[in-house]
């Protein structure tokens, strides 16, 4: 049943249209604003604030709430970057970022290929098994890989250690083949690097192996079976075929895995709090100690505000130079 009150029509919008003084362009503008202040409300205003707190020399809660701190201008940064521990989290977080990245893309890659493959059965439920990971909270996964990752002799990886030890020894295998367990997982810097790294693959591939196994469905398969005629091998048809049509859709996940790494926070501070000694304290764990443990307020901002400049160059040269970019603005 139409309603009986009067509407305002499309020849009533053009109306008002033509007697408002907005050309076309203006009423775009007037309906992005409404986005533009949501956007800097919850994303740039606090970058802003953060940059201010950075400028000051507050070194409690109450001093940045309260407007108790005083302008230092750019103290803290020159105290930040003549700071040996900035540049040691610094480069710790790159290698970190970079190593995960390079182990996710073959795991994801390798096990995107089995996926599609077409004489693998029960693919539907084989993909469901394998992005379960994505449905446990961060906390619950990580804090369960730091029990694996114990130092006790009977630490879930120290024990499957010493049964390859049993194993060998019982083979007459010679001893560079044995490890000396028990390892100490979370209390050696290269073997928690190791922890960190592993935990942040388990975490992130179950993402990349979507995204790349919807890419590998586009894939036609003429193209495949048109290299088979030429003679072509699975390793040829994967460099000239695959590689190719996939390249996009790994280089996109990468990019979004990558600065996930960066700010990473969870697995270092559950694992050992960045340790040992500091030596393994990614930038955010970093900022977040100066903060809360040495009440260094000011200090902190200036260290995540360096982290933002650092993410956002990163993803800028990704994306421009990724390829990611063609076609936007043309």
């Amino acid at each position: 049943m139409a309603s009986s009150q009067p509407g305002i029509g499309v020849g009533g919008l053009a109306r008002l249209r033509s007697v408002l003084p907005f050309s076309s362009r203006d009423w775009g503008l007037l309906l992005v604003i409404p986005g533009l202040v949501l956007f800097s409300s919850f994303m740039l205003y606090p970058i802003f604030y953060l940059f201010y707190i950075s400028l000051t020399d507050a070194t409690f809660a109450g001093s940045v709430i309260g407007g108790g701190a005083e302008l230092i201008g750019f103290e803290n940064y020159v105290e930040l970057f003549a700071d040996s521990q900035f540049w040691t989290s610094m480069s710790t977080t790159w290698l970190f970022v970079a190593v995960s990245l390079v182990i996710k893309v073959f795991v994801a890659v390798g096990i995107a290929l089995v996926l599609n493959h077409a004489r693998v059965l029960g693919k539907r439920y084989l993909r469901a098994a394998v992005i379960v990971p994505l449905g446990f909270p961060g906390i619950f996964t990580i804090t369960v890989w730091r029990g694996m990752f114990s130092d006790a002799r009977f630490g879930v990886f120290n024990t499957i250690l010493g049964r390859y030890n049993g194993v060998m020894s019982s083979l007459s295998a010679p001893e560079f083949l044995l490890f000396d367990v028990p390892i100490g997982f979370l209390s050696g810097r290269w073997e928690a690097f190791f922890a960190y790294v592993t935990t942040e693959v388990w975490l992130a591939y179950p993402f990349m192996v979507i995204i790349i196994v919807s890419a590998l469905q586009d894939v036609p398969r003429e193209l495949h079976e048109a290299a088979m005629v030429d003679g072509a091998g699975f390793l040829q048809r994967f460099r000239t075929v695959t590689l190719p049509a996939i390249k996009g859709p790994v280089m996109f996940a990468s990019i979004l895995t990558a600065a996930t790494s960066f700010q990473q926070f969870l697995i270092p501070w559950v694992f050992n709090q960045g340790g040992p000694s500091r030596k393994n304290e990614l930038i955010i764990v970093y900022g977040y100690r100066e903060a809360i443990s040495f009440n260094e307020f000011g200090l902190s901002a200036a260290i995540l505000i360096v982290a933002i400049a650092f993410i956002g160059l990163f993803m800028y040269v990704a994306v421009r130079y990724g390829g990611l970019a063609e076609g936007v603005g043309e």
